[in-house]
C-alpha cells in the first residue's frame, strides 16, 4: 500500500496544553556535564554572577530537552496516524530573545506551525515551534525542532 501523506491542516489544529517549568540549578549543572560543556559560568553560581549572570545560565539547548520532559512529547505524531518506528530527527534551530537563569519559570507553548510532505507522500515533515516565555509573557526563546517520518502512516505498510 502507498503511503499517505500527512494532511497539515490536521496537523496545525493539533492542541498542546502550555507547560510551566521552573529552571533547577542541579538539572542545569547535569545537563551542562552531559553535553560535555566545561565553562564554569554553567555549573558554578560564583563564576556564573562574576561573569555579570544573575544565577547559572541556561545552556543553549537545554530548552529542547525541558520539552522532552512532557508526560506524552511525541504523542501529537500518534494523532497524525505516524508510526514512530519511522521517524528521524530532521534538525533543531533556536531564536533567542533573552538569557534565562536557574531559579526561573518559564512557560512552553508548543504548536506545528507546518507540515508538508516530499518524495510523493513517502517523506513527511512536521515542524513544530515552541515559544518560551516568562511569566509576564516575556520572549526567552523560540525552539523549532523537524521531525521526519518515513512511509509513517500505520496504514502504509
Amino acid at each position: 500500500m502507498s503511503a499517505v501523506a500527512v494532511d497539515p491542516a490536521k496537523a496545525k489544529d493539533i492542541h498542546f496544553d502550555p507547560r510551566v517549568v521552573t529552571i533547577e540549578r542541579g538539572r542545569l549543572r547535569f545537563f551542562a556535564q552531559a553535553i560535555g560543556e566545561t565553562d564554569p559560568i554553567y555549573s558554578d553560581v560564583d563564576v556564573a554572577k562574576q561573569a555579570g549572570h544573575a544565577d547559572l545560565p541556561v545552556p543553549p539547548t537545554f530548552f529542547f530537552s525541558m520539552e522532552l520532559e512532557s508526560p506524552d512529547a511525541f504523542g501529537y505524531l500518534s494523532e497524525l496516524d505516524i508510526d514512530l518506528r519511522r521517524v528521524l530527527h530532521g534538525e533543531q534551530s533556536f531564536t533567542y530573545h533573552s538569557m534565562a537563569y536557574a531559579g526561573e519559570t518559564l512557560t512552553l507553548r508548543p504548536r506545528i506551525v507546518d507540515a508538508y510532505s516530499k518524495k510523493g507522500g513517502t517523506l513527511d515533515f512536521i515542524v513544530k515551534r515552541t515559544n518560551i516565555e516568562r511569566a509576564d509573557g516575556a520572549p526567552v526563546a523560540d525552539a523549532t525542532s523537524v521531525i521526519i517520518a518515513r512511509g509513517n502512516r500505520k496504514d502504509a505498510r
